[in-house]
């Protein structure tokens, strides 16, 4: 199983265990499988036979797939076991038995589902590698075969997925068993946790003058000049002058689909009513102003470049929000106003409305470590206690915009080991998957004999392979 510090640990009384504990894993490899597989077919002199390592049912597992998830985990820098390819057979002799129960309870996966989950990867694909041309050249395969390519294991780890909470609906805990959990874990293996805070804010963005709002439009106009006549070209512009540092890299290019509802709405209408090789007029929407450059249009995806320019702004502006901020931080001390409320009303930060103010990690938690935190985040901290509210004061954004931020400190624990007392929720939820995967072993030893299986004798030894079939 896994151990807290996440990596791959021998189990001998639970080897299924690995199966689950890694899935969010194993999703990921799946989604690259594929690409790898594809990129081994656009290489024919390294092609070696493949081979059927085992029969489930009506389906079967192939030996590439097992060596392309290995050997796209060392490539993630997964630590694997010595037994890595019996684990690998194992995880996807479970994915298909769960499909194939699923098939049978008549669990509902819509094609929409499979198509929309085809559309994120091929955009995650393109912009990893910069266009449909460069996959297509990788893979060997026109986009067209990529996604049929894509279809069955998709549609196979959805019904896997809607099996797999089927069997778990109804499992709960109860703080009985979140104690007796952790009073089975060795002293000396409990973790030890660093300082942890919970903190909200409260962003304003200064509005600049009019005179630098022009001299930014002025900017982007001379930009689709240069374009235009032939002079530069736009993605060399993007990467030198664009104020987006998400699309920097590679040129300002985006893909954009017709179902896709992240977008600024100006930004996206824009983008999506130009025609191929068309540059946008200038268009302001709330990051700043933009020009747009349609490269490809293929069905309800179009594939753009853009240049962003956010205007400056002077230190008259900045004064005006920080007196703003001022206001707002002497309510929130009176109690004339709540802390969401506030963030409601006066944020500028979209985003942090949908978590009242609460600054989240990359796992959407909104408990954080120092070492998530941006680096002027943490002197302003150390000035104030829970319940405290700072100064109102300036920062950049991770867009690269000056903001003005007033920080209110919720929560911190000091550095401490592992407790009941401070750190019940994630016991629990260790408790609760725990108590997951013996409920999900329950199910295969007592239903896998219901599924036709024939295995390779190279893996009729390996153990979690024997467990997972009840032999």
């Amino acid at each position: 199983m896994l151990n807290r510090e996440g990596s791959v640990v021998e189990s001998h009384s639970a080897p299924l265990l690995l199966s689950f504990m890694s899935k969010l894993v194993t999703s990921f490899l799946s989604g690259v499988l594929l690409l790898i597989a594809g990129t081994a077919a656009a290489q024919p002199k390294k092609i070696v036979a493949d081979q059927i390592v085992a029969v489930i049912g009506d389906r079967y597992i192939l030996k590439s797939d097992i060596d392309n998830q290995i050997a796209d985990a060392k490539r993630q820098e997964v630590e694997l076991p010595p037994n890595a390819h019996c684990i690998v057979m194992q995880q996807l002799l479970v994915n298909k038995m769960l499909a194939i129960q699923a098939g049978k309870d008549s669990l509902p996966v819509s094609e929409e589902e499979v198509e929309a989950d085809i559309d994120n990867r091929i955009r995650y694909f393109i912009q990893q590698y910069g266009s449909k041309e460069v996959i297509e050249q990788i893979t060997g395969k026109t986009i067209y075969q990529f996604r049929e390519d894509m279809r069955d294991p998709i549609r196979e780890g959805k019904l896997a997925a809607a099996m797999r909470n089927k069997i778990l609906e109804n499992v709960k805990l109860t703080p009985t068993e979140v104690k007796s959990f952790y009073e089975r874990i060795p002293k000396d293996s409990l973790s030890f946790y660093e300082t942890e805070l919970e903190i909200g804010e409260i962003i304003v963005y200064p509005k600049p003058g009019r005179e630098m709002e022009e001299y930014a439009q002025e900017e982007l106009k001379e930009y689709k000049r240069m374009v235009e006549t032939g002079e530069k070209k736009f993605e060399t512009l993007a990467s030198l002058y664009t104020d987006d540092p998400g699309s920097k890299q590679n040129g300002g290019l985006y893909v954009l689909n017709k179902s896709d509802r992240q977008w600024d709405p100006t930004f996206f209408n824009a983008a999506m009513s130009l025609k191929e090789g068309q540059i946008s007029r200038v268009i302001k929407s709330k990051f700043g102003y933009h020009i747009i450059q349609c490269v490809m249009r293929n069905g309800d995806e179009v594939t753009i470049r853009h240049i962003l320019k956010i205007p400056r702004i002077n230190d008259q502006d900045v004064k005006n929000a920080i007196n703003k901020l001022d206001t707002v931080r002497s309510k929130l001390i009176t109690g004339a106003i709540q802390f969401g409320e506030a963030v409601n009303k006066y944020s500028d930060e979209e985003t942090s409305k949908f978590s009242g103010g609460r600054k989240t990690g990359a796992d959407g938690s909104s408990i954080l470590t120092i070492d998530q935190l941006d680096k002027d985040l943490v002197p302003l901290l150390e000035q104030l206690k829970p319940g405290e509210f700072s100064l109102p004061v300036v920062f950049t954004d991770e867009r690269g915009k000056k903001g003005i931020r007033i920080v209110y400190l919720i929560s911190r624990t000091e550095p401490h080991r592992e407790n009941l007392s401070d750190d019940y929720n994630k016991i629990a939820n260790r408790a609760l998957e725990e108590k997951k995967e013996k409920e999900l072993e329950k199910w295969f030893l007592k239903n896998s004999k219901t599924f036709f299986v024939r295995i390779e004798s190279e893996y009729k030894n390996c153990e979690a392979v024997n467990l997972l079939l009840g032999n």
